[in-house]
């Protein structure tokens, strides 16, 4: 039975910023996402979906279409395109934001689905010899921020996007901003990295300083804080720990300043260091959070502590690394050991 997608009055949730009728759809869904403040990401990663969406079905007008056309795109993705169910869920999301913030229509209820399969992994730890392999196989700021990955458990974006006002040398912590669900936390600034680090920070506000020689020196904002305090996107505090080698022009408004640096040169680093160590694991940046998760659990550590540290929104999702430590939660002892 079809569940068309019918219309939502002006009240309720769909309340809020309304994109001009007179863009290209695609336009239109960036208007709104910027407007709410999506990261420039995530614009990217949706308009592609729905792009992907509307030339699945003949270049037909979303308006055209429903909870059926919706279903049936997303059940090609797990059964023709064999895509990962975390990537079935992003088309999803992307699909429910067009309908119900850019096209104002509530979704009906979709039919029944082909879900993609989410298998249960276990993440990928390396033991502490192996980090220290990894570690040493890698030179300069990629090294730096190795560490930095392994010794405060902050996911990749969360130490390229790390500001200078959020590294506390005294209290020896780093304030992560705006990680996953948008939520601040508090982690740890490991010892080992302090002078490294503080070294570091020379050199990149002698660019700055540089920079601002030149009649530069700015830096991204969030939200309206360029409008509330025009000078603060040339202050210090606000600029990247790890700033880019050269400037680059925004793509949403087109001004020229120096991002963060792109991840994908750490990635390669990472990927290129286990190589040289000759570790078969299919190791990854993140796998140096999974490896500062799971040391801490290891060394009594309490979960609760852990979590909020790795800023899991579920302590489940924290228990994963129970099942990858060398000493299990037990102290179980295999039989065959005697």
């Amino acid at each position: 039975m079809r569940c068309d997608i019918k219309k939502e009055n002006t009240s309720g949730p769909l309340d809020g910023f309304i994109p001009n009728p007179k863009l290209r759809l695609l336009d239109q869904v960036s208007e709104v996402m910027r407007f709410k403040h999506y990261s420039i990401r995530t614009e990217h990663s949706y308009r592609q979906w729905i792009r992907r969406f509307i030339l699945f079905h003949g270049k037909r007008h979303p308006r055209e279409m429903g909870a059926v056309e919706v279903g049936s795109f997303l059940s090609n993705l797990a059964v023709e395109r064999h895509v990962a169910s975390s990537t079935q869920n992003q088309a999803f999301n992307a699909l429910v934001f067009l309908y119900r913030q850019v096209l104002r229509v509530e979704m009906g209820r979709i039919g029944a689905i082909e879900r993609a399969k989410r298998p249960e992994r276990l993440p990928v730890v390396l033991t502490r010899g192996e980090v220290e392999r990894v570690v040493n196989g890698m030179t300069g700021t990629c090294q730096l921020m190795a560490k930095l990955l392994y010794g405060s458990g902050m996911r990749l974006m969360e130490c390229v996007r790390l500001r200078v006002k959020d590294v506390d040398f005294e209290k020896n912590q780093v304030v992560v901003r705006e990680g996953k669900g948008f939520k601040d936390r508090v982690t740890l600034l490991p010892a080992a990295v302090k002078a490294a680090l503080a070294e570091h920070l020379k050199r990149v506000k002698l660019l700055h300083e540089r920079d601002l020689a030149g009649g530069n020196g700015r830096v991204y904002l969030p939200y309206a804080l360029k409008e509330k305090y025009p000078n603060a996107n040339r202050e210090w505090g606000w600029q990247y720990v790890f700033p880019a080698a050269g400037l680059s022009k925004d793509p949403r408004g087109g001004e020229f300043r120096r991002h963060h640096a792109n991840e994908q040169v750490l990635q390669r680093a990472v990927k290129e260091a286990v190589r040289l160590a000759g570790i078969a694991k299919l190791a990854t940046c993140h796998s140096l959070r999974h490896s500062f998760a799971t040391q801490l659990l290891e060394n009594g550590y309490d979960i609760r502590t852990v979590q909020e540290l790795l800023g899991h929104k579920d302590v489940s999702t924290t228990m994963i690394y129970t099942h990858v430590m060398q000493k299990p939660g037990l102290g179980v002892k295999s039989p065959l050991d005697g």
